[in-house]
């Protein structure tokens, strides 16, 4: 078993920025594949972004890609989201998941997920 805990959501205004923190327990960090996804209101849930078991290789969604970086640091557990150009239209609530498949432009499935943090852009 997993524990993800999400940190960071919160408000901000169009063009301002946000780090989300994903803290890991229950299983050896570095072996899980690391992601994030997004739901906004009335939507399905959607892909962010991912990265790989030593972080070598990342993977983005088309709406976020030059704005936001994924990374991870093993030593300490945890997976960030570096959220830069915020927009209104990536209010949401943001979730992490980890997988212990390799990564792969998140097409994979994920085992398991945070409780989710809100992120809020004012326009």
């Amino acid at each position: 078993q997993v524990q993800l805990v999400e940190s960071g959501g919160g408000l901000v205004q169009a063009g301002g920025s946000l780090r989300l923190s994903c803290a890991a327990s229950g299983r050896t960090f570095r072996s899980l594949t690391m992601g994030w996804f997004r739901q906004a209101p009335g939507k399905e849930r959607e892909f962010v972004a991912e990265i790989s078991w030593i972080g070598g290789n990342t993977y983005y969604a088309g709406s976020v890609k030059g704005r936001f970086t994924i990374s991870r640091d093993n030593a300490k557990n945890t997976a960030y989201l570096q959220m830069n150009g915020l927009k209104p239209e990536d209010t949401a609530v943001y979730y992490c998941a980890a997988s212990t498949r390799a990564a792969w432009g998140g097409r994979i499935a994920y085992d398991y997920w945070g409780q989710g943090t809100q992120v809020t852009v004012s326009s």
